[in-house]
């Protein structure tokens, strides 16, 4: 290990794109970070301008690069972390995108996958690709995408255009289009690779009628993916690690061995536990199978629940109802109750993810009476966050076959800063969650990684001997109002969903 290590991370979001400098040790040492643009032309679509994010990229590592006052020739390697399934189509001569990227949330193909579903391909889909036949993924945003630019079809058929995650996006782009690649993290997310071989699938390919002229290589987190373009950055940098934010976040969290479980609270909450080399999904239960890293030959799967609303819930406490005007402000109104008095806000404002996979569902609020005020709005909000969760945990622990009630959840993200919800959470999971010291883990697992690439690291032992727990919350909630407090959640979720 030198002193003089220096990985850049872009951890390029879902509603912001940020870089982050570490040194040898997985500390960070400057950063920059600037709002993404959210684009919404319909009701239930979600798009973003592929140009912004490649521009805010570019911005983002050369201020992260200035306040670290170092040049960028000083650093040793680059890792990529980046919002999942989000899809991008480009022209492959030029680099210019055909259109805005379909983000993750987008639900505009809803009516597809209820068609696929009704043709009886689920259980296909699912025993291939570890997924759900849900809009969420990436397969069905890129058919909607082919049939809508002009030849598309066709163009992609030739060769002219190229698909890409937006970590595949980025590095064409990085490097003056000589790579078209991607990894094995974010290709499981398309819908369109083999989870057990790791390779394009040509029974998906034909599904969704996708053609594989279009698709980037496939390869490890942990590569050699390209080297930046030297008019890019005035250096010619080593891409060694890429990873989607949420197995980044699994590796950054150093979740290594089989059972080890980390959730990252950001606009959606997602919940990954290790499940080492074994592919373990849950039909009944909703719960994806995914591959949670590779380095080397050695692949790490993981068993994945996506909750898609709890950071966003906030954000439409703030922006749509006017109740706060910051985040931090849910935790002071809080204080004014003295427990949720059977208010609880079902936040399926695109549906509900996992477990319960209802694209049609519809955020409610119930147990409304006049007594009821803004504080404990506010407290429903957080409190649904804390109950996702746990709807995730629980099937994770029968599909794992094992509870393990000493053994922590390790969490990230912004909320994380919130102790009421830290704390609600332990108690409604009834085990400890420790919150990571590094709050910028996506961004330190696309570090590790591109690290373990570079040679920095040279085993996982060495990047688990770095983590750090700032604070663990004990639960101290007895069973009685823990099972009273889920049967309401309960109740509330079933009057949500459609199905």
């Amino acid at each position: 290990m030198t002193g003089k290590t220096r990985i850049l991370a872009i951890d390029q979001g879902t509603t912001s794109t940020r870089a982050v400098i570490f040194d040898g040790n997985g500390q960070p040492v400057a950063s920059e970070q600037v709002e993404l643009s959210q684009h919404f032309p319909q009701p239930g679509w979600v798009e973003h301008d592929p140009l912004e994010i490649f521009d805010a990229t570019l911005d983002v590592c050369r201020g992260a690069i200035a306040k670290a006052e170092i040049e960028m020739s000083d650093v040793t390697s680059i890792g990529i972390s980046n919002q999942r399934e989000t899809t991008v189509l480009w022209d492959r001569a030029s680099g210019r995108p055909l259109a805005n990227a379909i983000v993750w949330q987008d639900r505009r193909t809803a009516e597809v996958c209820e068609s696929l579903e009704l043709r009886g391909v689920g259980e296909e889909v699912r025993q291939i690709t570890g997924l759900v036949l849900d809009p969420y993924f990436s397969a069905t945003k890129l058919r909607w995408l082919l049939d809508a630019v002009q030849d598309g079809q066709q163009r992609a058929e030739d060769g002219e255009i190229c698909f890409g995650t937006v970590d595949s996006w980025l590095m064409y782009r990085l490097t003056g289009g000589e790579s078209h690649v991607t990894d094995v993290t974010n290709a499981s997310r398309t819908m369109l690779l083999n989870l057990h071989d790791l390779q394009w699938d040509p029974d998906m390919l034909s599904l969704f009628d996708v053609p594989i002229e279009m698709l980037p290589d496939v390869l490890p987190s942990a590569s050699d993916f390209g080297v930046t373009s030297g008019d890019v950055f005035g250096a010619e940098l080593p891409v060694t690690g890429i990873a989607g934010d949420q197995h980044a976040a699994l590796y950054g969290q150093a979740c290594f061995e089989p059972g080890m479980t980390k959730c990252t609270f950001g606009t959606g909450a997602f919940v990954l536990t290790n499940t080492g080399n074994r592919v373990a999904g849950s039909k009944e239960g909703g719960l994806l199978a995914t591959l949670g890293y590779q380095v080397g030959a050695k692949r790490v799967y993981a068993l994945e629940g996506s909750v898609f609303s709890t950071g966003a819930t906030v954000q439409w406490l703030r922006d749509g109802l006017g109740l706060i005007d910051h985040a931090v402000d849910t935790e002071l109104l809080v204080m004014e109750t003295s427990g949720n008095d059977g208010v609880y806000l079902v936040p399926a404002f695109v549906g509900l993810g996992a477990p319960h996979w209802d694209a049609s569902a519809r955020g409610v609020i119930v147990g409304l009476t006049r007594g009821t005020g803004k504080a404990h709005i506010a407290r429903a909000a957080l409190e649904s966050t804390a109950y996702q969760v746990k709807d995730v945990v629980d099937v994770m622990d029968r599909v794992v076959g094992r509870r393990r009630t000493d053994r922590p959840v390790r969490a990230n993200g912004g909320q994380t800063a919130n102790s009421f919800l830290m704390q609600f959470q332990a108690d409604i999971l009834d085990r400890p969650v420790e919150v990571a010291a590094v709050q910028e883990t996506t961004a330190l697992g696309a570090a590790f990684l591109a690290g373990r690439g570079a040679g920095v690291w040279r085993s996982d032992a060495e990047v688990a001997a770095l983590w750090q727990a700032a604070e663990t919350y004990e639960p101290r909630m007895g069973d009685g109002e823990r099972l009273s407090l889920q049967a309401g959640w309960m109740d509330a979720v079933r009057k949500a969903m459609t199905r």
